[in-house]
């Protein structure tokens, strides 16, 4: 009996002590999750998108290629795209817009994207982003324009100071990728971490892209 009491009493230590192990390993692995969220900081969403229309009705070829229709409402490409990684990661988001409107219809549209670029152009962004100093991680969005940036990328990009922040860019295209926006981003950015795996889809592949950026956002370790 002495012996089955002794027995029953070690027993009883053992698993107290198992228990109080699972329970540090527990606390350990929330504290490192913790600390790996706040390595993340604040974030982010910026872009630049140009719809060619609002109406949902009749759309000519170009606009709906400018476009998706989610719920009846009509967004630019890259300003879908933006809203999806905004709800996945939980950051803020500044719309990139010019301080003189863009035209909407294709062709006066395509002309200007072409002659900014020929000109280096720097077009003026309406508003600005508040306390920018407070956020680590910046996404950025843009089309492919031309295989470039839209210039007025370039006025963002020359404008602000995002040393020691990390740059995410992602961006939307009829065929032609990143062409070489993500070298340039770090050129202007020399003091910035640009991450070269970027989010890059075809204009006909933008309405199914959710589950791809779930994956993506995954990956880099920035979805909720």
């Amino acid at each position: 009996m002495q012996r089955l009491r002794i027995y029953h009493r070690q027993t009883l230590k053992l698993i107290g002590m198992l228990a109080v192990a699972v329970l540090l390993i527990h606390a350990s692995l929330s504290g490192s999750a913790e600390a790996a969220d706040s390595e993340k900081g604040k974030i982010l969403v910026v872009y630049f998108s140009m719809p060619e229309t609002d109406n949902p009705h009749n759309m000519t070829q170009e606009e709906e290629n400018s476009t998706v229709v989610i719920d009846g409402k009509v967004m630019g490409n890259t300003q879908y795209v933006a809203q999806l990684i905004q709800n996945m990661t939980g950051g803020d988001i500044f719309r990139i817009e010019p301080e003189r409107p863009y035209p909407t219809e294709h062709d006066a549209l395509v002309d200007l994207a072409k002659e900014e670029q020929k000109r280096n152009a720097r077009p003026a962004i309406s508003g600005r982003i508040d306390s920018l100093g407070s956020y680590d991680t910046i996404f950025l969005g843009y089309p492919n324009w031309w295989a470039d940036m839209p210039m007025i990328l370039y006025t963002f990009l020359e404008s602000c100071d995002l040393s020691g922040k990390t740059i995410i860019p992602f961006n939307t295209h009829g065929g032609s990728g990143f062409s070489r926006t993500i070298e340039t981003i770090a050129r202007l950015q020399p003091s910035a971490r640009v991450i070269k795996n970027g989010f890059s889809v075809s204009r006909n592949d933008v309405e199914r892209a959710e589950p791809d950026i779930a994956v993506w956002l995954t990956e880099l370790g920035y979805k909720k």
